[in-house]
């Protein structure tokens, strides 16, 4: 029962956050409700960075009707100068009386100061309304804002028998249609999507979104220690763009050719191997907030053990391929211990029709702990 209260409107201000989903870069997504007199009379969703917040489009909709009303927004409004003005000053100019906040905004330049802000000038805030589901919505910036690397999804499809191609390769498909359309609305929700060399030797993959509607196409990330990247890969093409993450050892020659046809290269390590912790940091540098890491065996295991995957998602399609030569969803050297094992917080299991999906977060423990400060 959808009962009229505070939590409906909260719970309208997060769909009209969820809906700008992949849009907003580095910057949060934010919904912005407000109501008077028993009917809302603005609405309003951060769209694009550097252009208007959800507080904004919501009290240019009320217009004078915003005086007296209650505000529902999904994150604390800013009270800084950044590519635009403060929200906290719109929302003490157009006189509204309430303000309730789902969540605490863990940018330094914020932090509690909004809130602190209206309260100073006579408006009633209450903070933590549907809290987790705003923490949850905006987790890529969450940890942007305080680490400044990127938040990294794991996107893998396997058989019951964790294989993601059959021994001769054969990896076409594994899932249904319906969750492959799944993962491409995944891609449009991340800023980029990342792969090893040898996904792009095997599958020679487009890495686009491709839906049945208009939808953004994520920064395509490929890890290639010594640029054995074939000049005719789709990856390399300009319906998007494309970085190289390399080592300083791969040849020069590679370099220039990748130049000339304006694919961005980064080097993350002296080799022979791309140093995945040192990667995150340059990839953070230039602004990318959230990563949906759609690789190998060996790439997965290896961001696992570096302790760098944030989240998973991991499709399982009703079917058993078996074969030692078969590539594994994750390949590395493995825990001697069953109590050392990553643990998966699951949040979600859901049926996809035959398939099922799993969503959780990784607990570091054991031999891998450290890399995530417990």
């Amino acid at each position: 029962m959808d009962l009229l209260n505070e939590e409906h409107y909260m719970r309208l201000a997060l769909e009209l956050a969820r809906g700008t989903q992949g849009q907003t870069e580095i910057n949060p997504v934010v919904g912005c409700v407000i109501v008077k007199d028993g009917r809302i009379v603005g609405m309003g969703a951060h769209l694009e960075r550097g252009q208007a917040h959800a507080e904004v489009h919501a009290l240019e909709m009320a217009g004078s009707q915003a005086e007296g009303s209650v505000a529902y927004v999904t994150l604390e409004p800013c009270s800084h100068y950044g590519r635009t003005p403060p929200c906290c000053d719109r929302l003490i100019e157009a006189r509204v009386a309430k303000v309730v906040v789902a969540s605490t905004d863990p940018n330094p330049q914020v932090a509690g100061s909004g809130i602190a802000r209206l309260r100073s000038c006579g408006i009633q805030v209450e903070v933590g309304l549907c809290e987790q589901e705003s923490r949850q919505l905006n987790e890529a910036f969450n940890k942007y804002i305080v680490t400044k690397q990127p938040f990294v999804t794991l996107k893998t499809a396997s058989t019951l028998d964790g294989k993601i191609a059959s021994r001769t390769g054969d990896s076409k498909w594994i899932t249904n249609e319906r969750s492959r359309e799944y993962v491409h609305a995944l891609r449009h929700r991340h800023q980029a999507i990342m792969v090893g060399v040898e996904t792009v030797i095997a599958d020679n993959p487009r890495l686009t979104t491709r839906l049945s509607v208009d939808a953004i196409n994520p920064i395509r990330l490929v890890i290639d220690s010594n640029l054995r990247i074939p000049m005719d890969s789709l990856v390399l093409n300009q319906e998007a763009k494309t970085i190289i993450i390399t080592t300083s050892a791969a040849p020069q020659e590679k370099r220039e050719q990748l130049t000339k046809r304006g694919i961005e290269w980064v080097d993350a390590g002296s080799g022979p191997k791309v140093d995945l912790q040192l990667a995150m940091h340059k990839l953070g540098a230039k602004g990318i907030s959230s990563i949906l890491l759609e690789g190998g065996g060996r790439l997965n295991g290896a961001m696992l053990e570096c302790g760098l995957i944030d989240k998973c998602i991991l499709f399982y399609a009703p079917k058993i391929v078996g074969g030692p030569q078969a590539p594994n969803n994750f390949q590395f050297e493995g825990f001697d211990r069953m109590s050392d094992s990553v643990e998966l917080d699951i949040v979600q299991v859901q049926q996809i029709e035959q398939d099922i999906c799993m969503i959780g977060y990784p607990k570091y423990r054991g031999a891998l702990s450290w890399r995530k400060g417990e």
